[in-house]
């Protein structure tokens, strides 16, 4: 197996050129990018060199999509049931348990270090853009839509931890 900062190097943007016409998003394509050399590295071992190297990565990077789109399904139905969106005919009993919701979902911010859960809030509460909330910050668009994506599933584990 050839030295994985060449096979980085060499690969890289062949893997995240693949990603990018999966997810027509940079950002998401850059962090599969990089989760996909990681795993390469961790399954080293499981390489068995039957086919070309761009081959098993490009495939390591097709099941993190695949992953990451079951996983936003997940989120997405998640956010709808955490946040408790409010539709104009809900009654009270609704309204409470909604709220009830929210406030369990913030809670859990609380356990996040300041920058993360001050992205978070800025996102949920202000509705501000990625772009905005990296202006306020004095950061990137892509550091706010990471550290609010590290947010959630920081959320996520403590939800699986309870």
């Amino acid at each position: 197996m050839q030295d994985i900062e060449k096979v980085y190097e060499e690969y890289f943007k062949t893997v995240y050129k693949y990603l990018f016409c999966l997810t027509h998003n940079s950002d998401l394509s850059e962090e599969l990018t990089q989760e996909t050399f990681y795993r390469a590295v961790q399954k080293i071992g499981s390489f068995k060199e039957e086919c070309k190297i761009s081959v098993w990565l490009c495939q390591i990077a097709k099941n993190l999509w695949y992953d990451e789109i079951k996983k936003d399904k997940k989120i997405n139905k998640a956010n709808e049931e955490e946040l408790g969106l409010i539709t104009s005919n809900e009654n009270l009993e609704e309204t409470i348990i909604s709220n009830e919701q929210k406030m369990e979902l913030y809670k859990k911010m609380q356990k996040l270090d300041d920058l993360t859960r001050e992205v978070m809030y800025l996102r949920i509460t202000g509705e501000l853009s990625f772009k905005e909330i990296g202006t306020i910050l004095n950061k990137t668009e892509n550091w706010a839509r990471v550290t609010f994506y590290r947010g959630k599933n920081k959320i996520r584990e403590v939800d699986n931890n309870e």
